[in-house]
């Protein structure tokens, strides 16, 4: 599932198995990115839920417009900003369960290649350094465009998703700090 570009520890293994379930064909790729966060769940969880606004953490998003409310089904349009290959990006919330922190979405359109493309975020409770963390999984699951390789189209899917996830790590960590919101645990 990773690629064979990361190993993970057992827990990381046993929650990508859980919840991160692709089945690529022959012409898709897969990955499975993870990422602990020094701040408590339910601060990463606020963040990532807010699939009407994805720019609250995600760098290359400068807009983004919701159509309906924030409902299995609902659709967003990403603008994204200069310097990718792409301008939009019409994305549909497939997964939202707020119990077990999952977020589910798929591409829909758009001016760029992903196409087919899915994902899948989880967020996790965890104990780093005897405080209250994250373990944030984020998994994909994307067609190979006509002229590139199964590995290049991982590469360049993972790289955004290690940007998204490095600034929600950057803006959870902030926001802990400035509430006040870390526990420790030893």
């Amino acid at each position: 599932m990773n690629n064979g570009a990361e190993s993970y520890g057992l827990i990381e293994t046993q929650y990508i198995r859980r919840h991160h379930r692709h089945e690529p064909r022959d012409n898709q790729c897969t990955s499975a990115l993870v990422k602990h966060i020094r701040a408590p769940v339910h601060l990463v969880w606020s963040l990532v839920r807010r699939f009407d606004q994805p720019q609250k953490y995600k760098p290359f998003v400068s807009r983004c417009i919701m159509q309906g409310d924030l409902d299995i089904g609902s659709v967003r349009e990403v603008n994204v900003k200069s310097g990718l290959p792409a301008t939009t990006s019409t994305e549909m919330l497939e997964q939202l369960d707020d119990e077990e922190h999952i977020l589910g979405i798929r591409i829909v359109g758009g001016d760029h290649r992903l196409r087919n493309y899915s994902s899948i975020i989880t967020v996790h409770p965890e104990v780093i350094d005897g405080m209250a963390g994250t373990m944030v999984i984020e998994s994909f699951l994307v067609d190979v465009p006509d002229g590139n390789t199964r590995d290049e189209t991982c590469y360049f899917v993972e790289a955004l998703i290690r940007c998204n996830l490095s600034s929600l790590a950057d803006v959870s960590e902030s926001m802990a700090v400035q509430l006040g919101s870390t526990t420790n645990y030893v």
